[in-house]
């Protein structure tokens, strides 16, 4: 399902206008990379192979999950693929069953107490990823690119940040250079930071680019230090904050008044985001819908909206 088809979708109780996969203008569109013109088949192949040993992983990491916490081992969860495209993309179960039940769709904070003890070794070692082969097998996914968002917030973010839907343009990761130099949204200028990442692997993928991001997740798996890593496979990147941080494709020496205002307001707002312990993530839709329509109007009320 296409998130423009017949004009609007709705995926789990949100309508999301498709205003919000329009093309972005001109000075924000991006030219993928030619390599994406032959990558998926090399992506299949790879996901074939990883799962002879990522097969038995997955059972073990089901197996665990469902001795320590109540509920299913795998856990599947909507997301935007190429093109605005609806698909459901599955992990192994690292938060406990009734996580988002009091506050609807959230982002994970950093010290989130819905992840159960076994999720957070999952996480750590990336195994909660490994059922994600079986959507590159599909199609759906790439080994290598950007992360896929949530339909529910893909409408706000792609208002509040310049360029956020020249993510679409290809298929979404498992890992990528914006995952291994980054640490998970928190806020809007998080994401900016992350797009300015996704930006430049969309506009200059190679094999070997793939190969070197593949090698440092792997050494993250092993245990190695991410900073070591980063370096070792020279994919280290320092992105600028926000109020340094210049749109995808500008100059990121300019002058802070051409940083998007929105996207700085609506950063600029969200609470503890200087270390207080609810600014990672600090996520619930509702406040999201609140301060996009006090910047913005009513127009993420317009493309979001859910029975509380």
């Amino acid at each position: 399902m296409s998130l423009v088809e017949n004009g609007t979708v709705n995926t789990d109780g949100f309508s999301i206008g498709a205003a919000c996969c329009r093309k972005m203008e001109p000075k924000n569109s991006v030219e993928p990379s030619r390599y994406f013109l032959w990558k998926g088949l090399l992506d299949r192949g790879l996901a074939a192979l990883m799962l002879i040993p990522g097969i038995p992983m997955i059972g073990l990491s089901i197996m665990l999950t469902r001795l320590t916490s109540k509920g299913p081992g795998i856990y599947s969860q909507t997301r935007v693929g190429k093109g605005g495209r609806i698909f459901t993309m599955y992990k192994i179960r690292t938060m406990r069953v009734d996580a988002e039940a009091e506050t609807g769709p959230a982002w994970t904070r950093q010290d989130d107490d819905r992840i159960t003890p076994i999720g957070r070794l999952l996480r750590k070692t990336y195994l909660d990823e490994f059922p994600q082969l079986f959507n590159v097998l599909r199609g759906e996914m790439s080994l290598i690119g950007p992360r896929p968002e949530r339909p529910e917030f893909v409408a706000l973010l792609s208002e509040a940040v310049p360029g956020y839907l020249d993510r679409i343009t290809v298929k979404p990761g498992i890992t990528g250079l914006a995952q291994i130099n980054l640490e998970p949204d928190v806020d809007f200028e998080s994401v900016h930071r992350k797009l300015v990442l996704d930006t430049e692997y969309i506009k200059r993928a190679t094999v070997f680019v793939d190969v070197r991001v593949l090698l440092c997740t792997s050494l993250r798996l092993l245990g190695c230090r991410a900073e070591w890593a980063k370096r070792a496979t020279r994919l280290h990147r320092d992105v600028p904050r926000l109020s340094t941080c210049a749109s995808p494709g500008e100059d990121a020496d300019a002058p802070e008044s051409s940083v998007p205002p929105t996207a700085k307001a609506l950063s600029s707002q969200i609470p503890g985001r200087n270390g207080g312990k609810n600014g990672s993530r600090s996520g619930n839709l509702r406040w999201l819908r609140h301060s996009q329509a006090n910047t913005a109007g009513d127009t993420a009320e317009a493309i979001v909206s859910k029975p509380r």
